[in-house]
């Protein structure tokens, strides 16, 4: 199939990943086929095979560039300091990122049943290495006195899956502001954890 007129690969890559983003965020990644991917780029479906392998390898690679950008976004946010510190850094870190990419977080939670067992296992060593982080803070809390969390794992596991709700129901210009809302969540994961 012939470019469309006016295509180019540094603009129409990126074209298809956002549109895959939207759409797999918006109707799941079963309901959405490469056809449907095309008609919102613009481009003709066999033109997509330009870009990416498949429909699988595009999942993957959103899943796997939302994984590092998070974790090199955590990893430059993560300054030390106390266990508490560090924990409310975190909590503010992850509503504050995730606030502006729900779709990066839903498909990278929603659609891992979508990937096959290799892209599966490497996209759990990343969501691992992310858990670990907060899972580490807890730990120290607990070692420090600071907190009194009888599984740290479980406890990371929760508060993250608090943490990931906000993306749901926010919407700038509404009752809370983001600030609000990260001083709220902070509060009451801070309540959680507390010796």
């Amino acid at each position: 199939m012939a470019r469309k007129s006016g295509s180019h690969a540094d603009i129409t890559g990126p074209k298809v990943r956002e549109a895959a983003l939207k759409l797999f965020a918006r109707d799941g990644y079963a309901a959405v086929s490469m056809r449907k991917i095309a008609a919102e780029v613009g481009v003709q479906a066999g033109a997509l095979y330009l870009y990416t392998p498949d429909k699988q390898s595009l999942l993957y690679d959103l899943m796997k560039v939302h994984m590092e950008e998070l974790l090199d976004a955590w990893g430059q946010a993560d300054t030390g300091g106390t266990p508490p510190e560090r924990l409310e850094a975190f909590a503010r870190f992850h509503i504050h990122y995730h606030l502006d990419r729900p779709d990066n977080i839903f498909i990278a939670y929603m659609e891992l049943r979508n990937l096959d067992d290799a892209n599966f296992a490497e996209i759990e060593v990343l969501r691992r290495r992310y858990e670990q982080g907060l899972i580490d803070i807890l730990e120290a809390g607990n070692a420090s006195g600071d907190f009194a969390v009888p599984d740290p794992k479980l406890a990371a596991m929760a508060a993250i899956s608090m943490l990931n709700g906000v993306t749901t129901w926010f919407r700038d210009g509404g009752r809370l502001s983001r600030e609000t809302v990260e001083t709220i969540y902070w509060d009451m994961l801070r309540k959680s954890v507390a010796a």
